[in-house]
């Protein structure tokens, strides 16, 4: 298996781009970050690792890296985009409490079946899925129990 360098190295060369070191060492923290992350927190990561990278030069990245599959954009709502890299990982999807914020990943095997169904119903392929159910965790349910009854989610 190819490394998320090599393969945004590839992406560069096919598109003609332009091969900058900032691009490699954003990517490089991307995949060195485990969990969801936002430029905020990328950027703080990197500057406090001593790293001279502005903001915008993050922005301009990002979508490089979303086109070559190497990470998607998960927005959980919160006035902002969050990221996770997902190349090499098994897809996931993800469980988010309306209360608290909290965030679970899942896999659910199942949606691979509903991707072939497409397939052979509407001659539909799937390139790719994201699943994001929210609802009220068990801490928040058992802390407001009338809270979590009867809302609809948004």
């Amino acid at each position: 298996m190819k490394s998320e360098l090599e393969i945004f190295r590839e992406y560069i060369r096919q598109r003609g781009f332009r091969r900058t070191p900032e691009r490699e060492v954003i990517l490089a923290e991307i995949f060195a970050t485990h969990g969801h992350f936002d430029v905020d927190s990328l950027y703080l990561s990197l500057r406090q690792k001593g790293v001279k990278i502005s903001k915008a030069s993050i922005y301009r990245a990002l979508p490089l890296f979303i086109d070559c599959g190497l990470i998607r954009e998960v927005d959980f709502s919160d006035g902002h985009w969050h990221y996770e890299h997902i190349y090499g990982h098994e897809q996931h999807h993800h469980l988010r409490c309306l209360t608290c914020g909290e965030v679970l990943e899942f896999e659910e095997p199942g949606l691979g079946c509903l991707g072939l169904r497409l397939l052979q119903e509407y001659g539909y392929t799937v390139v790719s899925h994201h699943l994001d159910v929210r609802g009220y965790c068990r801490a928040c349910r058992e802390a407001e129990p009338s809270a979590a009854l009867g809302k609809e989610t948004p």
